[in-house]
């Protein structure tokens, strides 16, 4: 096996130990959309530190997965659960909604929902420097 593989593998087999968690902090819906019902995975919230970290784990849903890995296949009116979930208290959930909040604002025509809601969060000075290092990243 290629040592790339390896090292994909390791971080796989170290995140699926956050599953159990993970499933017990969402309840089974994708933290992002509330999706229940359907398949959950584990995602990774920029930037990425080395070793994985449940505080930058969240638990979503195939389509929001697809949408953010896909940024051509994004479709805007499934984001406006971001009304939701950038007020979420896990600060991982809320630094993803604000990221996609951001690039939505970028790269949508009709935006005048997303402008209005980035406009109205306040976001804690940890969740701002987090962001910050997720743009670089």
């Amino acid at each position: 096996m290629s040592k790339g593989l390896d090292k994909h593998k390791q971080r796989s087999d170290s995140l699926s130990y956050f599953g159990k968690d993970l499933v017990r902090r969402s309840g089974s819906h994708c933290e992002l959309c509330d999706a229940s019902g359907t398949k959950l995975s584990i995602h990774e919230v920029p930037p990425v530190p080395k070793e994985p970290e449940f505080e930058h784990c969240i638990f979503i849903c195939e389509t929001c997965k697809e949408q953010i890995e896909k940024p051509k296949t994004v479709v805007p009116d499934h984001w406006r659960c971001l009304n939701t979930s950038a007020w979420s208290q896990e600060p991982a959930v809320q630094v993803m909604s604000v990221l996609m909040l951001d690039r939505l604002i970028d790269t949508t025509k009709d935006n005048d929902w997303m402008k209005e809601l980035r406009e109205q969060l306040y976001l804690p000075e940890e969740i701002e420097s987090w962001l910050e290092e997720a743009k670089k990243d």
